[in-house]
């Protein structure tokens, strides 16, 4: 692999943000089919459409060289990828590369908590959107929640301090367990996130009517709980909360009722190696065809996503009241 002195070791947007995160899925299939995220009945990319993994760590590899500090693997969900494990053990302890992440539905912990350990991953995110089983089955329409419930403990059991839970209130479906979803994360010695649903890809309810904004899941916790702003960061757009005499932290993640554009760090690499500057936005640069066509140099690779730094858009452009999706791609073909 050819390898030059122009490659830049920071990247910078043309509103002077330094990218230093990429979240890239390695996969557009899942296990579950959960309501926010998919349809109901999907077709998946041909396997000549989605990344090697030999691509996806030649991608990792390269934008760790130009700066980039953090980065987290998605789906679809990444661990019913085949082989996905060659692809953390490739990366996990890359010079450079401070954190190796994994967004997943916990589906598959019970069998790969120790693997990911030792391949260097830190942080685990685990989507749980439900603690009763028969409303957990309808939300992800085939998930079994004692499965989750079992990666979970077993993802604890490997040693990952740095747990957090990924839920999505939707009015009338689960918006009822905010309590109870915290308090199991307080029992857990583990963080919780509530994130407003996306408009990403046409599903088969209205959003602007089932999204529950983040002001109100935080006044009904405060009616509960003693909470306190935290300074705490994680390079992602989250704002938190200590729980007061607990290890638990609550973050909330709100496009919609805070906007966190100002401070973008992140870019996003779908499956197919299409590399999106923004997740509200369809700016992007095909990535696949240059990985292809130049297996051994790198150089158009760099230049592609030097002309990505000069597109990335000022903000996403969210809006619950449109008839229409802000963006038609679904969110597990985006990545988590």
């Amino acid at each position: 692999m050819q390898f030059s002195t122009h490659i830049p070791s920071q990247l910078i947007d043309q509103f002077g943000r330094h990218v230093d995160y990429i979240r890239l899925s390695i996969t557009d299939r899942c296990d579950f089919r959960c309501q926010y995220c998919m349809a109901e009945e999907m077709t998946f990319l041909p396997r000549d459409e989605v990344l090697s993994l030999e691509e996806c760590s030649r991608l990792v590899k390269l934008f760790v060289r130009m700066g980039v500090t953090k980065v987290r693997i998605t789906g679809g969900e990444p661990l019913v990828r085949k082989n996905a494990m060659w692809l953390f053990e490739e990366i996990g302890h890359l010079p450079g590369l401070q954190e190796c992440l994994l967004t997943t539905n916990g589906s598959q912990l019970d069998k790969y908590s120790l693997t990911l350990k030792a391949a260097g991953v830190n942080r685990i995110n685990i989507s749980l959107d439900s603690l009763d089983e028969e409303r957990f089955r309808k939300i992800t329409r085939v998930g079994e929640l004692p499965k989750v419930l079992s990666g979970i403990e077993h993802a604890i059991q490997a040693g990952f301090s740095n747990i957090k839970l990924n839920t999505v209130l939707m009015r009338g479906i689960n918006d009822d367990e905010a309590f109870d979803l915290v308090n199991f994360a307080i029992q857990k010695h583990i963080d919780i996130s509530f994130i407003e649903e996306m408009p990403l890809g046409e599903v088969n309810h209205d959003r602007e009517s089932s999204c529950v904004s983040n002001n109100e899941t935080l006044a009904q916790l405060k009616s509960k709980f003693s909470l306190t702003p935290s300074m705490h960061k994680t390079g992602g757009p989250a704002r938190y909360w200590q729980v007061n005499g607990e290890k638990t932290r609550i973050g909330f993640i709100s496009p919609h009722s805070h906007n966190f554009c100002e401070s973008c760090n992140r870019v996003r690499i779908t499956c197919k190696g299409e590399l999106f500057l923004c997740l509200g936005q369809e700016h992007k640069i095909d990535l696949m065809p240059l990985l292809r066509a130049h297996p051994k140099d790198d150089m158009p690779l760099v230049e592609a996503i030097l002309q990505g730094m000069r597109i990335k858009p000022k903000g996403h452009d969210f809006d619950l009241q449109r008839a229409a999706p802000a963006v038609i791609r679904f969110m597990s073909h985006t990545g988590g």
